[in-house]
């Protein structure tokens, strides 16, 4: 991190506290970084251990966002107003189900989301991620960010589709269907092998395109983490309302997407874009059946003329 720092002495700021580590930042006249910078820079120089200050950051990050994400649809579930968007109107989590679910999400962030993210700084170092700042341009992040929704998506359809598939859904999907009606904490209730098969998508795509391209930065990552975390719980909140993003970006999934597929168990396998789905013909619900049996008898018509 020393290049960071330029002409400030770098053993007198790293045996500083967090709050001097910005106020020297923030004095020094050669230094152009924005406030976002200065803490980011502060903070590892105040940590002092690259590793411990990455792993503390991620997990941090990781618990804060799914968790501050997921209460406002747990206060959504206990006001009645609500009802009305509610998609499975019928299906109100209980607060027992609530509380099964957040002791077995906790666990596995902690026996198995914990150890990858701990250790990922070294290989962050070995693979070429930056993590001085300054940081990327916004339309670097931007671009960034937008390939590794595109990917994980295509990941995550693939590795979905595969686990609705005879032993792999029974002794590994199966956990997550327990709830045909989601909602927002239920985003990773999910076997420990599929929470690691799927979340390789999340973090090992990262990775490999900074294994080609060179050109990564750990704050996209942190940002890239923190808009799929607000995606995966929003699209199991169960709520379908005039505002919801689809509306007006209609290719974005969104929960009255995956609703669907915990509804009816088969389909509408991608986590953030309709396309896959409708390409590969897999989306579920009613209307998506007529649809195929309509598609199914012109072309059996066709096959008579």
């Amino acid at each position: 991190m020393s290049n960071v720092l330029l002409n400030i002495p770098v053993d007198i700021i790293q045996n500083s506290t967090f709050i001097e580590n910005y106020q020297q930042l923030n004095a020094a006249p050669d230094l152009s970084l924005s406030f976002l910078e200065k803490v980011w820079a502060s903070y590892y120089l105040y940590i002092n251990n690259d590793i411990f200050a990455t792993g503390l950051l991620f997990f941090s990050l990781h618990e804060f966002m799914y968790f501050g994400r997921s209460l406002p649809w747990y206060i959504i579930d206990c006001i009645p107003y609500f009802r009305k968007y509610k998609i499975q109107a019928s299906k109100i989590p209980s607060n027992k189900e609530q509380w099964e679910c957040l002791k077995s999400v906790l666990i596995s962030h902690f026996l198995v989301e914990a150890f990858p993210i701990w250790f990922f700084h070294p290989i962050a170092n070995v693979i070429g991620i930056s993590y001085q700042a300054p940081f990327p341009s916004w339309q670097k992040i931007f671009f960034h960010i937008s390939v590794f929704f595109v990917l994980e998506d295509l990941w995550h359809y693939a590795f979905h589709r595969g686990l609705h598939y005879g032993v792999f859904y029974k002794y590994i999907h199966k956990q997550h269907h327990r709830y045909a009606a989601p909602f927002g904490l239920a985003a990773e209730y999910a076997h420990p092998l599929e929470v690691m098969l799927l979340g390789l998508g999340t973090v090992g795509i990262p990775i490999a395109w900074v294994y080609f391209a060179r050109d990564l930065h750990l704050f996209t990552i942190c940002v890239w983490i923190t808009l799929r975390l607000f995606q995966a719980v929003d699209a199991h909140s169960g709520y379908e309302f005039p505002w919801s993003l689809h509306h007006f970006l209609p290719f974005w999934a969104g929960a009255d997407h995956h609703d669907l597929h915990h509804h009816y168990f088969v389909g509408n396998y991608a986590s953030s874009f309709r396309w896959w789905d409708f390409v590969l013909d897999s989306e579920a619900g009613p209307d998506a059946k007529l649809e195929r049996e309509e598609r199914m008898r012109i072309k059996n018509e066709k096959k008579k003329i």
